[in-house]
């Protein structure tokens, strides 16, 4: 992980460095930078880091002055004696304020919010990425990349009897009743699979027109439909979805 420490400071700078060695050993520090307008020329020549420290008192203005001056896309965790700019480094999108003496516990915390904020950037993009791909002209997702343990493999799209979300989670079911995990929840997928080969029966589920093995009125607006490979309880068409789900069937009275 690449880090820029921003901290007019040495003591402070010092601190942070070997906390940081106990805390994220694989942390490498690009530079140390002490003032606004040794910051400012070294976001003009250098990519932008993972993370930035950054003090709020530097020693020619403060780190409020910089962010006027430079559009920084590095997530930022502020660290200052003082608590009086919380809210000032809340409207700065920081993702972390630290009070000085920094403790390794808090310095941790702070990391593991970090992480946590790539994990839902990385999994926005990567729904993002597959929409898009998929509202190509003529363009339906045909093969889904998924991981299991320490593999990796490609699962056709032609191969999937349905997805499903379960414990917040989204899966796939082949037809040969194997189950993957899936990056993308329901919603985006709904948008890039073929519409004329899978239906959104409801919240839950996803459905292949090859999956229906048996359908039973359930009242007069659900349908009961029973898939294969088999499902613990078979699932309903939501009320909602269900004269669209009739149409889709091929049912268009």
């Amino acid at each position: 992980m690449r880090v820029l420490i921003v901290e007019d400071e040495l003591p402070a700078y010092n601190r942070l460095v070997k906390l940081l060695k106990e805390v994220l050993p694989e942390a490498v520090v690009e530079s140390h930078l002490d003032s606004v307008a040794d910051s400012v020329a070294w976001f003009q020549e250098n990519e932008a880091p993972d993370v930035i420290f950054m003090d709020i008192h530097l020693a020619d203005g403060s780190a409020f002055d910089l962010l006027k001056k430079v559009s920084i896309e590095s997530p930022i965790i502020f660290t200052t004696a003082y608590d009086q700019y919380a809210i000032d480094a809340f409207n700065a999108s920081s993702i972390a304020y630290l009070l000085k003496p920094i403790k390794a516990d808090k310095l941790k915390s702070a990391i593991d919010k970090l992480d946590d904020f790539k994990k839902l950037f990385n999994s926005e993009n990567a729904q993002q990425e597959l929409i898009l791909d998929a509202l190509k002209p003529g363009n339906y997702k045909k093969r889904f990349l998924v991981r299991f343990g320490d593999n990796i493999k490609t699962v056709p799209t032609d191969d999937i009897a349905y997805f499903y979300s379960e414990n917040k989670a989204t899966f796939a079911k082949t037809t040969e009743d194997r189950t993957y995990p899936i990056d993308s929840n329901l919603d985006a997928l709904e948008k890039v699979l073929d519409p004329d080969t899978f239906f959104r029966i409801n919240r839950q589920y996803i459905v292949a027109l090859k999956a229906i093995a048996d359908m039973k009125a359930y009242s007069k607006a659900r349908v009961l439909v029973k898939l294969l490979p088999a499902t613990k309880d078979a699932p309903l068409v939501s009320s909602e979805r269900s004269a669209n789900f009739k149409k889709w069937l091929g049912d268009d009275l």
